[in-house]
């Protein structure tokens, strides 16, 4: 039997297991709109915290993050990473609990915009539709990163046509999407999350031992200048796009500078978590407000296991395939070409289901986060009020398909480089949602024209820094997130002190949540 032939078996395998978990959930998921998008708030703690990390870890985790730590070495990747396991702690620590009961007060509320539009009492749905609106946007491109990494992974293995794979790729997330809804997404996004620790897990012993241990990696690593350093980077020397080589070695230019200023923007990324509609969903649907805790302490374990073995598998990949990928949307390969090569090709089709489950885990929330957003806030909550629960699901299918479609057209290009994808949506959640939903749960001063100008102005900043400022280069050349995520805060502050203060009822809402009366 041919090894592309065994790794194929292993890979269809895993993906009747992933449909299978949602034929079982099908039934109940089809029940209602609350059980399609929110799984009648049932979760224990495992599945609320494995699903929340492996939704929101995606392909980014198995192939963006060690593609950025192979190429430029250790520093993007470690603070990027760093950040990110911190804003993972404190978004548990300071936002889970009262989320759950907040959105239980607010009139039972299921999605995002829902809950910020009851959480503020308005009549005309104006929160809710631009809450809507940004997260249609943010999520198909968010759909697209997912779409990119699945054609990655089976053109790289099969030596297929990356678009072909990239389109069936596309399709098998659509279906079991349709299938199963909230609950098969977090079932499966709990079988994944261990699909994806474990995978990485033993790429990066195995890689460490072919490497002579990880006192070589380490003596090796330090002779590419800023390579293993927290304050300095590693530059390719390239041309074209690709870097060059000399007698089987990549050159590298001098270290870049890595001052405090870049240091900051990359842990930025750790704000983005405080407004993740697939994270904090996971907060909203958990059956127990007592049980967070314990997910809190799983959902840590598992972070910081996972990102400091992406960021290390990179490192070793550099010493172990030092020319195997001379360009930077090639490097994200490196976890595929170290599994293949260590594996046999049975177990290295189900590490590969590993990087298939982190993007099924992603793509699948995404799409069903942004049709709900449509059917369930623009269609019945503004459109049609009186839509029947039919009609809901019924559009929301619509609408997974028509996002699904976009977003096979923005990942058409296979030059594409997940990393820089998935930083510009992460920065459009975090600094839309992100700063709202720390002042919606604690300020009560805040009112709906703050948390419009919040929206607006976060949102807008992301683009404005990201298309404009950003190109000035030097202190601007910061990570969009960090000044938007600013912005947005003072808006929000500063706009609800210019306007009226919100009713008794909002605030009486305010105050029975933070007296633990969700009644």
């Amino acid at each position: 039997m041919s090894n592309t032939l065994q790794i194929i078996i292993a890979m269809v395998i895993y993906m009747a297991a992933v449909i299978g978990i949602g034929i079982v959930y099908a039934k109940r998921a089809n029940k209602n709109s609350e059980a399609y998008f929110l799984g009648g708030r049932s979760l224990g703690p495992w599945v609320t915290a494995m699903s929340a990390e492996a939704s929101d870890m995606s392909g980014w985790l198995l192939m963006g993050l060690p593609g950025v730590a192979y190429w430029c070495g250790l520093a993007d990747a470690f603070w990027t990473a760093f950040g990110l396991a911190v804003g993972t702690y404190l978004n548990w620590l300071l936002v889970s609990k009262r989320l759950r009961r907040y959105s239980v007060r607010a009139g039972n509320s299921i999605t995002l915009p829902e809950f910020f539009s009851n959480r503020f009492r308005e009549n005309k749905k104006t929160i809710m539709f631009i809450a809507a609106a940004f997260i249609l946007i943010f999520f198909t491109v968010y759909a697209s990163s997912c779409f990119v990494t699945c054609g990655k992974l089976f053109s790289t293995l099969f030596g297929a046509d990356y678009v072909t794979m990239m389109i069936l790729g596309a399709i098998f997330v659509l279906v079991y999407t349709l299938l199963g809804g909230f609950l098969a997404e977090s079932a499966s996004d709990f079988m994944q999350a261990i699909v994806m620790i474990l995978a990485l897990s033993v790429i990066v012993i195995l890689g460490t031992v072919k490497a002579g241990g990880i006192e070589n990696v380490i003596a090796n690593a330090k002779e590419v200048p800023g390579f293993l350093e927290f304050f300095g980077l590693a530059t390719p020397a390239v041309a074209d796009g690709t870097q060059l080589v000399e007698a089987g070695k990549p050159l590298f230019g001098d270290a870049a500078p890595y001052g405090a200023l870049t240091v900051c923007s990359m842990m930025a990324w750790g704000l983005g978590y405080f407004g993740m509609p697939q994270v904090l969903l996971r907060f909203m649907a958990i059956r127990k407000e007592d049980e967070l805790k314990r997910s809190r302490r799983i959902a840590m374990i598992w972070v910081s296991i996972s990102l400091a073995v992406a960021v290390f598998i990179g490192i070793v990949g550099r010493q172990l395939f030092p020319v195997a990928h001379l360009t930077k949307s090639s490097a994200e390969s490196i976890f595929i070409t170290m599994s293949t090569s260590f594996l046999p090709p049975i177990l290295a089709g189900f590490v590969m289901a590993g990087i298939l489950a982190a993007t099924i885990s992603s793509s699948d929330s995404y799409l069903l986060i942004a049709a709900s957003a449509f059917a369930k806030n623009i269609y019945q909550g503004i459109c049609k009020k009186n839509a029947s629960e039919k009609q809901v699901m019924w559009i929301s299918r619509i609408t997974l398909l028509v996002l699904a479609v976009i977003g096979v057209v923005f990942a058409l290009d296979e030059n594409s480089v997940i990393f820089q994808i998935v930083s510009f949506a992460w920065a459009g959640f975090g600094a839309t949602f992100g700063p709202l939903m720390i002042f919606s749960l604690f300020w009560k001063r805040t009112n709906k024209p703050g948390a419009i100008a919040g929206m607006l102005g976060g949102a807008g900043m992301v683009f404005l820094w990201k298309l404009v400022i950003s190109k000035l280069g030097g202190v601007f050349a910061i990570y969009e997130l960090l000044p938007a995520f600013i912005f947005s805060s003072i808006c929000i502050v500063v706009v609800s002190l210019l306007t009226k203060k919100p009713s008794a009822e909002i605030c009486e809402d305010f105050e029975a949540v933070r007296a633990g009366n969700v009644e």
